[in-house]
């Protein structure tokens, strides 16, 4: 059974980081909702009342920490404040304020995730829909969710964290086209990075799961584009 995802408001003036942030947020299954000024933030929770609030303090108008208090007022909604200043006081400041986390521009979505998921496990909040999927075979090859660990046939293969997380995410989407880019930013959580990278443990997923490594029968080079998952 999936429970609903929480609810997180994503607060910042920058489409970038609103583009980049909320389309990495709903796809690790969070629900997001995005603006850029502080008195649209305060109304949307009003009539939404989120499970987390990631607050940019540079805003516009209101200020981030005028509009956390305002939020504050309402009820204790768990914030993590954003910042491009990175200066010490900003950090010591929004902390001293009651912000539950803290992260300096620029930063890794990946990151942001896993900072907003350890909020919301302490708050008591679901981080992300909870599934009871714990096994995904294909072929002769069985991924243990639970256990963290990949058989292949009748044997155990060690994977590092990083390659059991990339074929978790290709297994996961079977059919899908995936250039090097893409999955540096979902896997890795890069908005830039070298997709040389996404070779070198494609290349080393296919040595440990594939019958034959040189003629790969579940991770597929797309010549042009990228990767394609058949299990």
């Amino acid at each position: 059974m999936v429970m609903s995802s929480a609810h997180i408001l994503l607060v910042d003036d920058d489409p970038n980081v609103t583009e980049v942030m909320g389309r990495y947020l709903e796809r690790e299954g969070f629900d997001v909702a995005v603006t850029g000024d502080g008195d649209a933030a305060i109304a949307q929770s009003r009539r939404t009342w989120p499970d987390l609030v990631l607050l940019d303090l540079m805003l516009p108008e209101l200020s981030g920490f005028e509009v956390f208090k305002a939020l504050r007022e309402i009820a204790p909604v768990p914030v993590v404040m954003l910042t491009a200043l990175g200066e010490p006081d900003d950090r010591i400041l929004g902390l001293e304020f009651g912000a539950d986390d803290y992260v300096a521009k620029p930063f890794s979505p990946r990151e942001v995730t896993a900072r907003i998921s350890a909020v919301l496990k302490r708050a008591g909040t679901p981080s992300r829909p909870a599934s009871d999927e714990t096994l995904i075979t294909f072929g002769q090859v069985t991924i243990d969710l639970a256990g963290q660990r990949v058989r292949v046939a009748d044997r155990f293969v060690e994977l590092t964290p990083r390659e059991l997380e990339l074929l978790v995410h290709l297994a996961r989407h079977p059919g899908l086209v995936f250039r090097r880019e893409q999955l540096l930013e979902q896997v890795w959580g890069w908005v830039y990075g070298d997709s040389s990278t996404v070779t070198v443990h494609m290349r080393r997923l296919r040595e440990k799961i594939e019958p034959d490594p040189s003629h790969p029968v579940h991770i597929v080079t797309v010549w042009g584009v990228g990767y394609r998952f058949e299990p």
